[in-house]
């Protein structure tokens, strides 16, 4: 293999799809995933690639600083895509503590790791550090994050993915360590973990069951399909800049309600129910504390530099997302049994 590619976070959401775009379209590449499979890390998501010639896995948990500087020494892999995190907002406000080991001292642990295995010999490597647009914070009614906005987190999740970002800046700084962040909006799509808001409702449509939005349903978010995401991630590994940041978004802003309304219009009609029968399944529930009003990505750089574009619309990534969805009722059924269940009851009921 010409080039060695770890992939942390690589059984989860996004991480999947990142794992198969490289095992695919790099076949000299040796891919691997490493991933700890807690509960939104799923093997399921990669049963199609899992028997590659080029693909690895290796369960193993980023905090453990040991562990990782003995796969770095072992694989010695000339690129690395970070994106095993804890990722979920409300989970944070529970369990602060959890989202600092793995976001920071996590992203610290392969961080040095890099640095000790690479040794200042930096030409042809990269670590590629995958964050959010949530670290800047809210905006109002206008405007948009670009990658010069000042950091402003409002949640511990968000506190946590600005703090890695830093830490992956200042080893660039310090330590030369050749680096690159991009920062992405709501990602959705096929194998997402159905406590975010798409996958939810779509699980609960299914099952007949409220379709819970906070607050009075006008949080706007900027959605980005994630097999975009991965092609956007691909680019900047490959043609990013050391040193910079890029902003990723779909351009897709939509408010929660608006959202659930059309995922509920396309929902009746693929499972052949009268119009409006899923939108009654709508229940307002009690506002998460911190909850920013609005995010908005500029890729206007990425785009610009590096060609990005995003290859569908909000409503034809939806119809994807779902017709997905309701193909793989199984796996849908294996993610939300057990421990889902019981977050799902603490959060929502």
């Amino acid at each position: 293999m010409n080039k060695t590619v770890l992939i942390t976070g690589g059984a989860g959401f996004i991480g999947s799809h990142v794992v198969r775009e490289f095992v695919t379209k790099y076949t000299d590449y040796r891919i691997v995933n490493l991933d700890a499979l807690t509960y939104a890390g799923n093997l399921e998501n990669l049963k199609d690639i899992e028997d590659r010639a080029n693909y690895t896995f290796v369960k193993a948990d980023i905090r453990d600083a040991a562990l990782m500087m003995d796969i770095f020494r072992q694989y010695r892999p000339e690129g690395v895509i970070h994106l095993a995190a804890e990722s979920h907002v409300d989970r944070s406000i529970t369990n602060p503590t959890d989202f600092v080991m793995t976001n920071v001292i996590g992203t610290v642990n392969l961080l040095n790791a890099a640095k000790e295995v690479w040794k200042g010999e930096y030409v042809g490597k990269r670590f590629h550090h995958i964050s959010t647009d949530e670290v800047y914070g809210a905006l109002g009614d206008t405007g948009l994050f670009t990658e010069e906005t000042r950091y402003d987190p409002h949640s511990p999740y968000s506190a946590s993915k600005a703090s890695s970002d830093h830490f992956v800046r200042a080893y660039h700084d310090t330590y030369g360590l050749p680096a690159v962040i991009t920062n992405c909006s709501n990602n959705y799509g096929p194998n997402h973990f159905p406590e975010k808001l798409i996958p939810l409702c779509i699980h609960n449509i299914l099952h007949n069951r409220p379709l819970p939005i906070y607050g009075d349903g006008k949080y706007t978010r900027d959605w980005l399909f994630v097999i975009d995401h991965a092609k956007a991630i691909d680019l900047v590994f490959h043609r990013g800049k050391d040193g910079d940041s890029y902003n990723i978004g779909g351009f897709n802003e939509w408010q929660n309600i608006d959202l659930v309304r059309e995922l509920c219009r396309q929902m009746d009609e693929k499972l052949g129910r009268p119009v409006g029968t899923s939108e009654q399944l709508i229940t307002f529930v009690k506002d998460r504390p911190g909850h920013d009003l609005r995010y908005a990505i500029d890729a206007t750089k990425i785009n610009q530099e590096l060609g990005y574009r995003p290859s569908v619309t909000f409503e034809e990534g939806l119809g994807i997302t779902i017709d997905w969805f309701l193909e793989h009722t199984e796996w849908l059924e294996h993610v939300t049994s057990g421990e889902y269940q019981q977050y799902y009851e603490k959060q929502y009921e």
